[in-house]
């Protein structure tokens, strides 16, 4: 996705759009994959002197609630990715050797079942960890 099409995201949901989530759009969209807050703090940090970590994190924050960037939670800690092309609602499968992902476009809740004692699920969150067809072979050879 280009910087143009983050802004233009970020604009539809209501975000103003400042110097600061320009830089962080060009970011995610030079990005090869996922930026942890603190990648995206050292490369902001450079541009804007005095920038807060906390400042850096509400930004990826509030990009992710309104959808703009995908947050992944991996062994050693969460990432933010551009949110991906697909429309409807879906998943992920995530190799954990090259972070390639795949998305997953049914949904596992559909057949969960009813939930206990009149639990109201509001949202959820369903991902795949595991290795691609490239990456197995060198996982399996350890």
């Amino acid at each position: 996705m280009k910087a143009e099409q983050i802004i233009e995201a970020m604009s539809k949901q209501g975000m103003r759009i400042t110097d600061q989530r320009r830089s962080l759009a060009a970011l995610f969209a030079k990005a090869d994959g996922y930026l942890t807050p603190k990648d995206v703090y050292d490369h902001m940090g450079k541009i804007y002197s005095g920038l807060s970590f906390d400042t850096v994190y509400r930004n990826l924050r509030v990009m992710h609630e309104m959808g703009v960037l995908e947050q992944f939670v991996f062994e050693d800690g969460i990432k933010f990715r551009v949110h991906c092309q697909e429309k409807e609602h879906h998943h992920h499968i995530i190799c954990m050797q090259c972070l390639k992902t795949y998305p997953l476009v049914y949904c596992p809740m559909e057949q969960a079942g009813e939930l206990p004692d009149g639990f109201e699920a509001v949202k959820h969150k369903f991902e795949v960890y595991g290795y691609c067809k490239d990456c197995k072979p060198a996982e399996e050879a350890r």
